[in-house]
């Protein structure tokens, strides 16, 4: 089941990346997601990728919420901060992090380190009282 998961990440980022649906694209699509050499150095559950998929339905509506405060209102602070990753994580469910917090207007990932971190870029309205 997991290994379905991670063949439907690929191909979702493939028709992402070419935005075309037609046979011959949806069948090199397959190809390459089936070709693609598979993460073996940890394995998650059914429940992690379940958990990764709502957090994404749950990003859409807060990017075009941050899309219109930032248009709404400007935002003239910077900071960046350096994030750990959640548990032991596939590489797949790494990418999927990376992805969301990138995907919202306010946040970028700008490096990842391979210990298990990644920095964050983001943009506020106030500077934070320390």
């Amino acid at each position: 089941m997991i290994g379905l998961l991670e063949i439907a990440l690929r191909l979702g980022i493939w028709f992402l990346l070419t935005a075309d649906f037609s046979l011959v694209n949806v069948l090199i699509g397959v190809a390459i997601a089936l070709l693609l050499p598979r993460a073996t150095v940890v394995s998650n559950s059914l429940q992690d990728w379940l958990r990764a998929l709502k957090e994404v339905a749950m990003a859409i509506p807060q990017a075009f919420i941050e899309a219109i405060e930032i248009m709404v209102r400007p935002h003239r602070y910077e900071s960046r901060t350096v994030e750990k990753v959640k548990g032991e994580r596939s590489p797949g469910l790494i990418f999927l992090d990376v992805f969301l917090i990138t995907f919202t207007p306010k946040t970028i990932v700008t490096k990842y380190h391979g210990a298990g971190l990644y920095e964050v870029h983001r943009i506020a309205r106030r500077r934070k009282q320390p």
